[in-house]
């Protein structure tokens, strides 16, 4: 199929959060009409508020990138909050669209949405087929609801709208406390901190051995712009690099970039989560589509955009 975006109106739901200002970069150079609104403006967990949005602005187009999203900390901590805001944000925007009349519409997910022990590489078909990671179920059920919805509105209602599960990502616009951040963007920190300190060890969750996948957001964001313009079907598409690397080796590489030299500790007390979370990018492949930015490129690339951002911030 072919959806043109010239000349459309899309509306990027969650427009602040890293995905979604990757996602207005990307469209940029697709010659349609970007729609943002901010969460004063419209509270994406007030129902009346976001249909009165989306039938004042009639986009053709809603990519749903808004979210609560944190770490293993952050999940295992507030579930309830995972759970239901994620809930309240995908009801209401789905019901809004649908409300309105709009035909199109881009669900984003999570890798985490799959099962803790799926066969490595994960395809699309190991939905529900087993049990989720505990350490961050609440916030991959309302995922797995968001995915269901599109299922739902297509086959009753016959929407064209589609879902996307992108991997970990990473890059500028990300976020870096360490209360609520990923694994990256966590280690990115916490190796430039022990790097000023002269500290001689940096001390890293679990054993180091879990496996994982990562994305850079720009490439995310060129892949869900691919998957607009050119896919329609009820299953979801993952979206990844299509390669893994260990934790530790995640942790040495970013330690080179940053330029810390100390000792990398392990902390087996803490949780390791799922041993290996790979997925299958045979289907987007398939559609056309290919990665383009290197790890180690990645990684320096986000480096440098947390040291200007801190200096900024000093300088505010």
């Amino acid at each position: 199929m072919s959806f043109s975006l010239a000349g459309k109106r899309v509306w990027v739901a969650g427009h602040r959060g890293m995905v979604g200002a990757a996602l207005v970069r990307r469209l940029a150079s697709e010659s349609c009409t970007v729609l943002t609104v901010t969460r004063d403006d419209v509270d994406l967990k007030r129902q009346e508020q976001v249909e009165r949005y989306v039938l004042a602005e009639r986009p053709d187009a809603i990519v749903l990138a808004a979210a609560k999203v944190g770490g293993i900390l952050a999940n295992d901590t507030y579930p309830a909050d995972f759970l239901f805001d994620n809930l309240v944000i995908e009801t209401n925007v789905f019901g809004a669209a649908h409300a309105a009349g709009v035909d199109r519409l881009l669900f984003l997910g999570s890798s985490c949405i799959y099962p803790k022990l799926a066969p490595q590489p994960i395809s699309e078909d190991a939905l529900l087929t087993g049990p989720l990671e505990p350490t961050n179920e609440w916030y991959a059920v309302a995922k797995i609801a968001g995915i269901k919805l599109a299922e739902a509105y297509r086959r009753q209602h016959g929407r064209d709208y589609i879902s996307a599960m992108p991997t970990n990502l990473y890059g500028p616009g990300d976020n870096f406390d360490l209360r609520s951040s990923h694994v990256l963007p966590a280690l990115i920190r916490k190796a430039h901190e022990a790097k000023l300190a002269g500290a001689p060890t940096l001390t890293i969750w679990g054993t180091g051995s879990p496996l994982r996948e990562f994305l850079h957001v720009d490439d995310c964001a060129d892949a869900l712009v691919h998957l607009l313009k050119h896919y329609s079907g009820a299953e979801h598409v993952n979206v990844g690099s299509g390669s893994d690397l260990s934790i530790i080796d995640l942790t040495r590489l970013i330690a080179e970039v940053v330029g810390f030299v100390g000792e990398i500790v392990t902390d087996p007390a803490k949780p390791d989560g799922t041993p290996r979370k790979l997925m299958s990018g045979d289907k987007l492949k398939a559609l056309g589509w290919l990665p383009k930015v290197g790890l180690r490129d990645g990684i320096a690339a986000t480096y440098r955009w947390f040291l200007e951002h801190r200096a900024q911030e000093r300088r505010g």
